[in-house]
């Protein structure tokens, strides 16, 4: 299948692949949008199923960053990129230099920044080659570093905001709360939450981040087949995607789902049937926006955590408009926010 028939292909404005034979760097770049400003996501490093897998993943996760970055309200547009990785080939400095070579040759087109897979060590070495990154260690007081905390708290504050709408609750204590995933940003969501008094139910297929995060926090572990339909109140996904479908959606308990993983519905009539089971869902690039909206205010400079801590506050406010219009017109809030998103790109059009 060619990428213009793809079925995740949105008028994406480019597709580009890079191969680099010395360093064994296969990675792929889309470019959904640069009407708001440059295309703006991290990279994803991978081990696939073929190429296939990797292009619907690139073309999803980069419409994602648009729409992402359209309601967070930044001077950026939609772009994403993903190496496929071989698993038994470990990361190095060249390969990231390559990379950064590729992304360079985009003219700033492209900002990269870390995603699953890749750390703010990576993006040091893409650094080195090109400007068009984001995501570095921070400096000072200055916005910068590793935005997993940053989407970590966008996402709790954002399940703040869904515990009072479906609950009426005033905070999340007491609330059994099941985190999919406790690699970056789910450990530190663990933490957020332990502090203001949740009850905490984890999953990961990595041994070594399930250790980190108990030994972090108390945590009752659950096998990752089955923490999807856990007896909890909130389904807090922070791995992978692609797991809200009409297989899964009927099995689930929580009646809550807000976390930080992007592109968690199947396909979009997912959200209605999340609607239908009165399950209130958290549209993943509105409350997962933390992240870059830390590597926005690196990016364009003159920032300061307390800046970037203000803007994060304001996913909160997104998210109760957003579950305050799906209770009075009684649509799913992914068709909301992704009209919303879609308005204000075409506004910039």
């Amino acid at each position: 299948m060619g990428v213009f028939d793809h079925v995740e292909f949105d008028n994406h404005e480019s597709v580009h692949y890079f191969h680099d034979a010395e360093t064994g760097l296969k990675a792929i770049v889309a470019v959904h949008s640069t009407a708001l400003g440059p295309g703006a996501g991290g990279t994803r490093r991978w081990v696939y199923n073929n190429d296939e897998d990797a292009l619907t993943d690139v073309l999803r996760l980069s419409r994602g960053m648009t729409y992402k970055n359209a309601v967070a309200g930044l001077k950026f547009g939609g772009g994403k990129a993903v190496i496929l990785a071989n698993g038994d080939a470990p990361k190095s400095p060249e390969l990231f230099r390559a990379f950064g070579q590729f992304v360079n040759s985009l003219s700033g087109r492209y900002i990269t920044a870390e995603d699953v897979g890749c750390s703010v060590d990576d993006m040091r070495y893409v650094r080195e080659v090109t400007e068009f990154v984001s995501g570095l260690p921070q400096s000072g007081t200055d916005a910068g570093g590793d935005p997993s905390p940053w989407t970590a708290l966008g996402c709790f504050q954002g399940i703040e905001a869904a515990a009072a709408a479906r609950f009426g609750a005033s905070s999340v204590k007491g609330l059994r709360v099941a985190v999919q995933g406790v690699g970056h940003v789910g450990y530190y969501l663990c933490k957020l939450l332990h502090e203001a008094g949740a009850e905490l139910f984890v999953s990961d297929v990595n041994k070594e981040h399930l250790k980190i995060t108990l030994d972090a926090v108390p945590a009752t572990v659950v096998p990752p087949k089955d923490l999807l339909f856990a007896d909890v109140d909130v389904l807090a996904p922070c791995a992978l995607g692609n797991i809200l479908t009409s297989t899964t959606i009927p099995k689930i308990k929580a009646k809550i789902i807000a976390g930080g993983a992007n592109n968690q519905l199947s396909t979009p009539a997912d959200g209605m049937r999340l609607a239908e089971r009165d399950i209130l869902y958290a549209p993943d690039y509105v409350i997962n926006a933390g992240g870059i909206i830390n590597v926005a205010a690196e990016y364009y400079g003159n920032s300061s955590e307390d800046d970037v801590r203000a803007d994060v506050g304001r996913i909160k406010d997104r998210l109760k408009n957003i579950f305050a219009q799906a209770k009075e017109t009684g649509r799913p809030t992914n068709e909301l926010a992704d009209e919303l998103a879609r308005s204000l790109v075409a506004a910039a059009r």
